[in-house]
């Protein structure tokens, strides 16, 4: 049967005009079809291109897994993976730090953390305040990863846990009053010991800083009325020093001026003692007799006795 197509030439090839609609539609499932599977394929291709490579930041680290399995790690910059089958995972080994104050900020870094609660010596309750800043061995982020899989978890099971047990056990070693006097020998130590132990546990401490204790009402009341008492005791002492000075500064005075007249009156007898007091008398007369006399008085400076 002679079949004309859309286009008005006869097209031999069709019995039917719906075997031609057969083929229109058949040949049109065939192009959705093919398209379908562009796509798909597209949507594994893609994906795997643009997962197989990606960036480090700074301050970071790639742990790089096959499987599952660690493999190794990655520095800063660009870095390429196997699609599907390499993984890169990011630890940061920047400076963390854990601010063990509640009383808020210190500095820009506000708290994160209560303060750290332990007794002292003398079984007083105390709660020390702390800052810690530290960060992770870059040379052992692959063990962290291995046991903790971040750096938050690590910094929560290993970290935390460690300087809240050498503040609180060092805090031990010293009274109430001690943890106040001796502040700087009790950072020291803390320092000393937790710089060990980060070394051990795969980091390194920055700094350690102890920012402030604080005890309770009644003690605190009696420390402050102790210094008080101890300040006015000093008071005290000070004014009794200067009066014992101001006592010494007169007695030497006084020395000073018995010894000047001792000497005057000495100088005075290897001259002549009284012949000479009355000669530097007459040399200091102006002349003139007294308008008025004494009776039985005689003239000054004048001693008329043969």
């Amino acid at each position: 049967m002679e079949n004309k197509n859309k286009e008005g030439i006869f097209d031999y090839s069709y019995e039917t005009e719906g075997d031609y609609g057969r083929e229109i539609v058949y040949r049109e499932g065939k192009i959705i079809k093919h398209i379908a599977i562009l796509i798909l394929t597209m949507s594994f291709i893609l994906p795997a291109i643009v997962g197989s490579f990606g960036t480090i930041s700074a301050g970071e680290m790639g742990v790089k897994t096959r499987l599952g399995e660690v493999v190794g790690t990655v520095q800063p910059g660009l870095y390429f993976k196997i699609p599907f089958i390499e993984s890169i995972h990011i630890m940061s080994v920047k400076t963390q730090t854990i601010n063990y104050d509640k009383g808020g900020d210190n500095g820009k870094e506000k708290a994160t953390k209560d303060n750290l609660f332990g007794a002292s010596k003398d079984l007083q309750d105390v709660a020390i305040g702390v800052v810690v800043n530290y960060h992770v061995d870059a040379n052992k982020v692959t063990e962290i990863f291995s046991q903790y899989s971040s750096i938050a978890n690590y910094q929560a099971n290993v970290v935390e846990p460690m300087v809240r047990e050498i503040v609180k056990s060092s805090s031990a070693q010293y009274t109430a009053e001690e943890l106040v006097t001796k502040r700087t020998e009790f950072s020291d130590k803390v320092n000393a010991a937790l710089s060990t132990q980060f070394t051990e546990k795969s980091a390194i401490l920055e700094r350690f800083s102890v920012t402030n204790f604080e005890f309770s009402a009644a003690f605190s009341k009696a420390i402050e009325a102790k210094v008080t008492a101890v300040q006015d005791a000093e008071a005290q002492k000070n004014k009794l020093e200067q009066i014992k000075y101001e006592a010494q500064q007169t007695i030497e005075t006084a020395k000073a001026s018995a010894e000047a007249i001792r000497i005057s009156a000495q100088a005075i007898n290897s001259q002549g003692g009284a012949d000479y007091v009355q000669l530097q008398a007459i040399k200091a007369w102006d002349g003139h007799l007294p308008t008025q006399m004494v009776p039985n008085a005689s003239v000054p400076f004048l001693n008329l006795k043969n």
